[in-house]
């Protein structure tokens, strides 16, 4: 049996651990049609914690529903991919004339530039429309996904939530769910279009309880005959935080130990399946979210970092010398940006496991 661990961004996983349940509206969704609720829907949370991972599962279960997706990150220009999408789904599904091919794509005003003549030049509207129409002669539909609205100006991000919302209006079949880390959630309903964007179903992700890790990986490690006792499966389980990212990380090294133990896994081959994993999401989620933060953020972090468990807000204003309006600034900034959380009455903790042992050093 390979691993069926995969530590890489967005692929996914044998098991949505701490999963079940999250996309039951937007299943159901696609089967009441246009203006179900969980056709739009954001999805949040802090790095690593399967934000892209939930977006796969709701294609899959698109695709399965006979739907058609349209999947981009959110890139500059990603409405010119969208309609660029659009486009060959009508020359796929429709009746008509081949679609010519798209030299370019304004998206700023929609506009399209074709090989066709320009009497017949569509815009991105009237291309959605008409895609639209020919999913709903076949009873089906269109989810657009977006990942990672946090990396994009929140323009095209708009006009986009602005165009599904006509569809909608039009009782045209229709799903958008975006993905994001929380301070891009919060900015985009800060936009004109937020009053339709309240209304989406908001998934916020959080970690796994430990004992559904450790259920997982029984089972895993069960199915490919591998040797480990409860205690050592514990001990890795709660290694993980509950964090989907580590969960994967750790269960990837675990069986690569186990792979080169004769599949068999003692004390010496999980601690070293641990430290990997830690010194990889170290590499790959905390350095990162750390590469854009400003001085002042990471100032505030250290002061975090300095204390154990949950830290206060008079504590973290004693040890910067700040006041209390600028310690709440600080605060509300790294709560958005998913590096910290709040964690009971005047205190936060951080978001992402690893990251306090980094800042100390």
């Amino acid at each position: 049996m390979q691993n069926p661990f995969k530590p890489t961004a967005g692929a996914t996983p044998p098991v949505l651990v701490g999963r079940t349940g999250l996309l039951d509206e937007f299943e159901y969704g696609l089967q009441q049609g246009s203006g179900a609720p969980g056709l739009l829907t954001i999805i949040t949370g802090s790095r690593g914690i399967g934000k892209t991972v939930m977006l796969s599962a709701a294609e899959g279960i698109a695709r399965a529903h006979g739907w058609a997706v349209i999947s981009r990150t959110a890139t500059p220009g990603f409405l010119a991919g969208v309609g660029d999408d659009m486009l060959a789904l009508v020359e796929e599904l429709g009746d008509g004339p081949p679609v010519r091919k798209i030299t370019a794509f304004s998206a700023a005003g929609f506009g399209l530039t074709t090989q066709l003549p320009p009497e017949r030049a569509a815009d991105w509207r009237r291309t959605g429309n008409e895609l639209l129409r020919l999913m709903d002669t076949r009873g089906t539909g269109l989810v657009i996904t977006i990942d990672e609205i946090h990396a994009v100006d929140r323009t095209e991000i708009s006009q986009l939530a602005a165009d599904v919302q006509h569809f909608i209006r039009e009782g045209l079949p229709i799903g958008l769910i975006f993905a994001g880390l929380p301070s891009a959630v919060s900015d985009l309903l800060n936009e004109g279009v937020a009053t339709f964007l309240r209304r989406a179903d908001k998934i916020n992700l959080h970690e796994a309880a430990i004992t559904e890790v450790t259920a997982s990986y029984s089972e895993l490690f069960s199915q490919g005959d591998i040797s480990i006792s409860p205690d050592l499966i514990t001990e890795a389980a709660e290694a993980t935080e509950g964090y989907p990212f580590l969960i994967q990380l750790v269960g990837y090294y675990l069986w690569l130990e186990a792979d080169k133990a004769g599949w068999k896994l003692d004390r010496s081959c999980v601690q070293r399946a641990i430290a990997a994993a830690q010194r990889r999401n170290t590499l790959v989620v905390v350095e990162s979210a750390l590469s854009d933060i400003s001085d002042k953020d990471r100032k505030f972090l250290g002061a975090m970092a300095s204390q154990d468990g949950p830290s206060a807000a008079g504590r973290i204003g004693a040890i910067l010398r700040a006041k209390p309006n600028v310690v709440s600034k600080y605060r509300n900034r790294l709560i958005a940006a998913g590096l910290i959380v709040s964690a009971g009455y005047g205190k936060v903790g951080f978001a992402i496991p690893g990251l306090r042992q980094y800042l100390r050093g």
